[in-house]
């Protein structure tokens, strides 16, 4: 245990989410000291994700709740179980997993077989611990196991990764979901290899991570398809080879073709949109893989026939959180920005805490590519 009793609670400053479609407000909050396997952390940085906005606007999580899942920070206390982490560390927090799954004990967290309730439903803290605004109602926390949009998070052992020094703490934080699940994508899902090709549709924070990753392996060439403009320049100045704006190209397919030599060996959608799921199929050689990164509409289906499948032989490949185990692939990535090969700060823009909502909107404009609250 840490230097915090357990008689007493900590005061903190959260973003509290209370209704549908926000906004959060900065309340004043009490989390009680952390119990068993719990990791109590002192907030640096923390990424904004498109998945906050996604449950701040009506995917169903419990309300009223702490949301934030790409933490930062600095260990201040933790539970009587923990044994690999300790007060004074600075670490990433990441997704949350129950560490006993089959998935789990095979080092494969990100298909948890409790990833759905432990990520979104906002677990019970282990001993009753609680999280209390300041009339004493309870808030939702464990959001991702951290609810990190809060001056003090905690975590739970399993999704605190130790980092070390030499890197700026309070850009890390994205590395824990977002820059994992693209970097993963290409790196553990595809597997790519050296001098492979790679298509990447949609140039958001989790298509240009695929990009760094990839060209931090030594793939090659690496197209990217994004309408936006900024974001078609700075995949270019990432080291793309090649950068299309699917709206003013006349044969997208034909153009990536052109471009890779006859086709690429692997293509990853970050769009969830089933006609742009198809021209990554369609751009793809045979034998080649197909990765579904982008969350689709419940109602939406894959844009190819069994028939095409077979005579094509493509592989559909769906990702989550990159196929990481963060307490590995955390300290890969820290390691290869040290190296200068994968330089993620640059799809990085900080703002305030307290200006969270900010953030938020910049998120959904697409203003900034990964936003990262600073505290």
């Amino acid at each position: 245990m840490g230097s915090i009793q357990d008689s007493l609670f900590i005061p903190a400053r959260a973003a509290v989410l209370r209704a549908v479609g926000g906004p959060l407000e900065i309340e004043d909050v009490r989390i009680s000291p952390p119990k068993g396997d719990e990791v109590l952390v002192r907030m640096v940085g923390v990424g904004v994700c498109h998945t906050d906005v996604v449950c701040r606007d009506g995917f169903p999580v419990p309300l009223p709740i702490v949301l934030g899942h790409e933490g930062a920070g600095i260990v201040e206390a933790v539970g009587e179980r923990v044994t690999k982490v300790k007060p004074g560390q600075r670490v990433v927090l990441s997704f949350n997993s129950c560490g006993h799954c089959s998935s789990c004990g095979e080092d494969h967290p990100a298909t948890c077989h409790q990833m759905l309730p432990l990520n979104f439903g906002a677990a019970q803290r282990v001993d009753g611990g609680c999280v209390t605004d300041a009339s004493g109602e309870a808030v939702h926390s464990l959001f991702f196991g951290q609810s990190s949009f809060c001056t003090f998070a905690l975590a739970r052992e399993v999704n605190t990764v130790p980092v070390g020094d030499g890197v700026p703490l309070e850009i890390l934080g994205p590395l824990g979901c977002g820059i994992q699940t693209g970097a993963g994508a290409a790196i553990n899902s595809l597997a790519i290899k050296p001098g492979q090709s790679l298509a990447i549709f949609g140039g958001g924070s989790v298509g240009l991570s695929a990009l760094l990753g990839a060209l931090a392996v030594g793939a090659g060439p690496v197209v990217v398809v994004e309408p936006n403009d900024r974001r078609r320049a700075l995949a270019l100045d990432l080291g793309a080879s090649h950068v299309f704006d699917p709206f003013n190209t006349e044969d997208l397919v034909a153009s990536i073709k052109a471009a890779t030599g006859g086709g690429v060996t692997h293509s990853l959608d970050s769009t969830g949109l089933p006609p742009v799921i198809a021209k990554a199929i369609d751009c793809t050689l045979p034998g080649g893989t197909v990765g579904l990164l982008g969350v689709p509409a419940p109602d939406a289906a894959v844009p190819v026939t069994l028939l095409d499948l077979l005579v094509k032989s493509v592989t559909l490949r769906p990702i989550t959180e990159g196929d990481a185990n963060p307490q590995e692939f955390i300290p890969r990535m820290v390691q290869l920005y040290r190296d200068g090969k994968f330089p993620f700060d640059k799809l990085i823009t900080t703002y305030r805490f307290e200006n969270i909502n900010d953030a938020f909107k910049a998120t959904e404009t697409g203003e900034a590519i990964k936003p990262v609250l600073v505290f």
